[in-house]
């Protein structure tokens, strides 16, 4: 299956400003990205590092006025949905490798530490694996409420809790949190999701949020959001929490205009310039307006 996926931000700066976009699909067994460009409007120099995570990062400076980023890309995926294993088992921390201690750990959205005894509450009847995650996810999707008014920046899992509601960052850092105080490895992600195989109608475009744990000696994708299989998913970053995957980072006064994110199925893995623009103009005129980390993606973060 070929994917369409990609986004288009504009900025406005009344000075030069450093900036990092993370916004490229992640180089993933799971994956194959056929081809894909930046188009940076002014023209701006620009190059790609990875950060301590492996995200491929694009650093650049916006010019004074106003710029558009397009990033664009070709994706083939499985087309299956995500995989499933009722009977993985939870990793003793003792036998945990090294490099996954971190994601056992407190994190700024994350306070594991401070809702360990409500985790313990909830979930520490359900035995230590894919039972005891699936009942967090079951846990959140029946009663946190999915919805912008309970949902800032700012927000922690701690706040969405008391809330009892948030958006699908919140929901990635409550399933988060509440496995970590559990001694289970877990890790945020966001990127790319085509509603593939659901029924409608649709919102806009957006990026997604989702988690990651680490079971039977590899990592799962789990969904407190929408807490069923999907197909499609593509992560463009993976991080401790939504702090390490910010869509956009600007070290400057730069202000955001708008944003428009794509993720469609296509027959061919035709480059831009072939192919038809009809659909790219709906999903701008849908997403004008929306900021960075509203709806279905992780936060924008502004230094």
């Amino acid at each position: 299956m070929l994917l369409s996926v990609g986004c288009e931000f504009i900025y406005a700066s009344p000075v030069p400003t450093p900036a990092v976009a993370l916004v490229q699909p992640r180089l993933d067994p799971a994956h194959r990205v056929v081809w894909d460009e930046w188009r940076i409007t002014p023209e701006t120099t620009h190059h790609e590092y990875r950060d301590l995570f492996g995200n491929r990062c694009e650093r650049l400076t916006l010019p004074e006025g106003e710029i558009s980023l397009v990033f664009d890309a070709v994706v083939e995926v499985s087309g299956e949905p995500d995989e499933v294993d009722g009977d993985a088992q939870a990793i003793p921390i003792a036998d945990l490798p090294d490099d996954l201690l971190v994601y056992t750990l407190s994190s700024r959205y994350c306070p594991s530490e401070t809702m360990a005894a409500t985790a313990w509450r909830l979930f520490g009847h359900v035995p230590p694996g894919w039972g005891q995650v699936q009942a967090i996810c079951d846990w959140i999707h029946a009663n946190i409420e999915y919805g912008r008014l309970h949902s800032t920046p700012s927000t922690t899992a701690l706040d969405v809790y008391v809330a009892s509601g948030g958006m699908c960052r919140d929901f990635a850092h409550l399933a988060i949190t509440f496995c970590r105080a559990l001694s289970i490895p877990a890790r945020y992600v966001f990127g790319y999701m085509p509603d593939i195989g659901v029924p409608g109608p649709f919102p806009p475009m957006d990026f997604h949020a989702w988690f990651e744990v680490w079971l039977d000696g590899r990592w799962w994708t789990r969904d407190a959001r929408f807490n069923t299989p999907r197909i499609g998913r593509i992560p463009i970053g993976v991080g401790r929490d939504a702090v390490d995957v910010a869509m956009m980072t600007t070290y400057g006064p730069a202000q955001f205009q708008r944003m428009v994110v794509w993720s469609d199925e296509v027959d061919s893995a035709a480059p831009p310039h072939e192919r038809d623009q009809a659909a790219r103009g709906t999903h701008l005129q849908q997403s004008e307006g929306l900021r960075i980390g509203a709806e279905r993606g992780n936060a924008g973060r502004v230094r």
